[in-house]
């Protein structure tokens, strides 16, 4: 079997499922609101730059924005579970399937990469600190991603689970720390520390025990990755389901066994285990840390408030899935559900969920003295309105589907 002529079949097969999708996606007029954003952001960040305020961290903010571009690294090979058996006698052979899969994830990592440098290039040539050339950062951004994508493709391969979590973490403590020297050090010391961490970082990569072609961790980052998109693409049209991973967090057990026991809590328990265990929380969880961190920089500002009311919106989009969730699963039907539970279930988990992510992005506001009281209020309330009306807009467009 050709293994590359394999490779680009399954390549155009991904594609062929979610091309059909875009179409949707454009008319739910997300262009629209896009082009709206980056051109209020232009204009911000235009005001901004114009004026900085005095002792501002702009080596911090580069370091907190660059470091997770520079961390994240994803690879997608279209592996098949079946694969494990029928791809097994030709093993030794399979690094011309997963070659292409390891330059791509870099390239397309590299490039949006690339463009937040280019967006934070103008607050750096305003700091007051080392400044280094354009066309070095670019070199090191390089070095820092090809390091990066090696050690994650590594980490797939280490047989054991605790020691591919320690492994994680080092490559994320070692290319934080590579960046951090790189904004703050003089070029000759950053490029030499660079070296011989890396160098360092390579040769502790070779002890852990690894597996040649890690069948189950790739079956399962590939099941993930498409799980990730078909999330996305929930937000604007239905789509099949796909199989997202679970993650057990068992401290957050005590959420479900406060449910009782009955016929009216029965898809509650099952809707909210799917989202406690599910990727939904940590992509919410993210977005809810990122818009506080947001909101509390900008403080009791018009702008804090469209941020904190836009992230209000995303989470809300995000959460909107709990509708689809289990509806191509067998699971669901053992469970003796009353009618229309499915629907009310799916729009008080998911609104109760979203009142409170709002709650959490408007506490960094408290402590701030500075702005009118009123806002303080207000951006609440226009917050918890805006979580009605996502709330309303489920109840209508979900009663219409249910009616279709």
């Amino acid at each position: 079997m050709d293994l590359v002529e394999l490779r680009k079949r399954r390549k155009a097969l991904h594609w062929s499922k979610i091309l059909p999708y875009l179409p949707y996606v454009f008319q739910s007029g997300v262009a629209v609101l896009l082009l709206i954003l980056m051109i209020a952001f232009s204009a911000w960040y235009t005001r901004f730059l114009q004026h900085i305020p005095e002792g501002l961290p702009i080596g911090w903010i580069i370091l907190l924005l660059l470091g997770p571009a520079v961390i994240y690294s994803g690879f997608r090979t279209y592996i098949h579970p079946a694969d494990s058996v029928f791809l097994l006698p030709q093993e030794a052979s399979m690094s011309k399937f997963f070659r292409p899969a390891f330059w791509n994830g870099i390239l397309y990592k590299l490039l949006g990469t690339y463009f937040i440098l280019l967006v934070l290039w103008p607050l750096y040539q305003r700091s007051d600190g080392i400044r280094h050339p354009f066309w070095f950062w670019l070199i090191v951004l390089l070095l820092l991603k090809l390091a990066g994508a090696y050690g994650a493709w590594q980490e797939l391969k280490i047989a054991s689970h605790r020691a591919r979590t320690g492994f994680r973490l080092l490559r994320w403590s070692v290319l934080l720390l590579l960046l951090a020297a790189w904004i703050w050090q003089p070029a000759w010391k950053s490029l030499l520390f660079l070296i011989l961490v890396m160098v360092n970082y390579v040769l502790a990569l070779r002890f852990p025990m690894k597996h040649r072609v890690p069948w189950e961790n790739l079956i399962a980052a590939e099941k993930a990755s498409a799980a990730k998109n078909m999330l996305v693409l929930g937000w604007f049209v239905d789509v099949p389901a796909e199989g997202q991973g679970v993650s057990p967090r068992r401290w957050l057990d005590w959420i479900g066994k406060r449910i009782s026991w009955s016929r009216e809590g029965a898809y509650r328990y099952l809707l909210t285990k799917t989202l406690v265990r599910g990727e939904l929380l940590g992509i919410g969880a993210r977005l809810t840390i990122l818009g506080a961190i947001l909101v509390g920089w900008c403080g009791r500002t018009w702008l804090g408030l469209g941020l904190y009311l836009f992230f209000v919106f995303l989470i809300g989009a995000q959460l909107s899935v709990l509708r689809h969730a289990h509806r191509d699963s067998s699971a669901a039907l053992y469970y003796p559900l009353p009618s229309g539970a499915r629907k009310r279930e799916a729009v008080s988990l998911g609104s109760r969920t979203l009142a409170g992510a709002a709650v959490m992005m408007w506490l960094p506001l408290l402590p701030q003295g500075d702005g009118p009281l009123i806002y303080l209020g207000g951006s609440l309330a226009a917050g918890l309105i805006l979580v009605y009306a996502m709330r309303s807009n489920w109840n209508r467009k979900w009663r219409e589907e249910e009616e279709d």
